[in-house]
């Protein structure tokens, strides 16, 4: 077999070398190689500021998709990391443990509600949510009820691009409907009716009662997005939704898991979205925020019932196990980040956050264009009327100055709670430019 690759290449400068492997090599999300979508090559990264290899800054609205609330490079956390690869970088935690993880195991049932109790470390945000899924399949196995394995869940959520997330993804807005074919069959409701204020349909809940009274034999647990549904939509919903689906799935046995993947840390304005309802889920997922962003971590938390009763099953091990579980480095810049978040005035931030996107976005729900616009916490969502050209309209934001990342219909913002007033309003006013744009 002969050698094709082709030989060394001189460039003009570093940029034009990073641009030119990048298109030829580098696969990024939901992207293509025909034709190639240029990424921006990044320098380097601080507070709220990406600095471009072109020299130019731009105001990052995206928290590098939700999870960099402190900002970039921040001395807290650079600390932590730093501090922690000195000692131990990684062990396996297959008959191993340490410190750094059973911090963030106890930290994370601290700040969570009863009777979440057992913490289960994973590798990303859609593995949390396998694991989830997982647990609720094999704690009715272990009461000797198999039949007990289909999911339940509503239309319009995003858990992850892994085949059993992708599967209680939306089955036609979710991205993943190629994959229809093979994936696991769920059980869909209608999406919550949209309005943090507005009231409830006794209908919604109707429909989750018929549901389960037709399917509680065959539903291990019902999975959704408390509040906010977030890369389905960026829908906001009624948290007394929640407090009705916790009521019915007490009632007909069925396993509540909340994944909180996107919401939790204090992006809603509670650390938890489901403190809005005061609701606890049997089994919560959390992801993206809980190292700040600094690298990948994730967890599923759930009660002494779920791990007792899978403990004794015919296997009586959570059948999961990931390489890199608990890596201490990623454990240790968690504990930091949770700390610097409760230490510091992030509700007063987050409130100050959702006043100035609420005083400045919601005046455009008047524009012929725009569908809706909603506000929460450090959520901020433009809703159009029709599809948003992403490469023009990143384009056209990149050019003001700043960093967002439409999709489908959406422009919105959920920036690092750390940017200042002036920064965010540059944030806003982009966002306004880029709506006048697409009259």
């Amino acid at each position: 077999m002969t050698n094709s690759k082709p030989n060394a290449i001189h460039y003009s400068s570093n940029l034009e070398r990073i641009c030119a492997l990048d298109s030829h090599h580098v696969w990024h999300p939901y992207s293509s190689f025909t034709p190639p979508v240029a990424p921006l090559p990044v320098a380097r990264a601080e507070g709220v500021e990406i600095h471009l290899e072109d020299g130019r800054s731009l105001i990052d609205g995206m928290a590098s998709w939700w999870c960099a609330i402190h900002g970039y490079n921040h001395p807290v956390l650079n600390k932590a990391l730093a501090d922690q690869s000195q000692r131990m970088s990684h062990v396996m935690f297959g008959g191993l443990t340490h410190e750094p993880a059973v911090t963030l195991a106890k930290k994370l049932v601290d700040i969570t509600p009863e009777p979440l109790s057992k913490v289960f470390l994973a590798d990303s945000g859609s593995i949390a949510v396998e694991v989830a899924l997982k647990m609720a399949i094999q704690y009715w196995a272990s009461l000797g009820k198999p039949e007990k394995c289909r999911s339940a869940t509503v239309r319009n959520g995003y858990h992850g691009d892994t085949f059993a997330a992708m599967s209680v993804c939306d089955p036609v807005n979710g991205m993943h409907e190629l994959f229809s074919g093979v994936l696991p069959k769920v059980h869909f409701l209608p999406a919550p009716n949209p309005g943090f204020q507005e009231p409830i349909v006794a209908a919604e809940i109707t429909a989750i009662e018929e549901l389960f009274a037709r399917h509680h034999n065959e539903i291990s647990a019902f999975i959704i997005e408390p509040v906010v549904q977030g890369a389905g939509g960026m829908r906001i919903y009624n948290p007394q939704y929640l407090q009705g689906l916790r009521k019915l799935c007490d009632e007909y046995n069925i396993l509540l898991i909340f994944d909180e993947i996107a919401t939790g840390f204090g992006r809603t304005g509670k650390l938890f979205a489901a403190n809005h309802a005061g609701v606890t889920p049997d089994i919560l997922t959390l992801g993206k925020t809980i190292s700040g962003g600094y690298m990948s971590l994730a967890a599923t938390l759930t009660s002494d019932r779920v791990s007792e009763g899978i403990s004794q099953g015919v296997a009586p091990v959570l059948m999961h196990g990931p390489t890199f579980m608990g890596n201490p480095l990623a454990c240790n810049v968690a504990i930091a980040s949770i700390n610097l978040l409760l230490d510091g005035p992030w509700q007063a931030r987050v409130k100050s956050i959702e006043s100035t996107l609420s005083e400045e976005l919601l005046a455009l729900t008047t524009l012929p264009e725009v569908a809706d616009v909603r506000c929460l916490g450090a959520i901020g969502v433009i809703e159009m009327k029709h599809p948003v050209d992403m490469i023009k309209a990143q384009s056209a934001f990149t050019e003001l100055g700043v960093w967002l990342r439409p999709f489908g219909r959406l422009i919105y913002c959920m920036p690092p709670y750390i940017i200042s007033d002036s920064q965010l309003r540059q944030v806003i006013t982009a966002m306004k430019a880029t709506v006048a744009a697409l009259k």
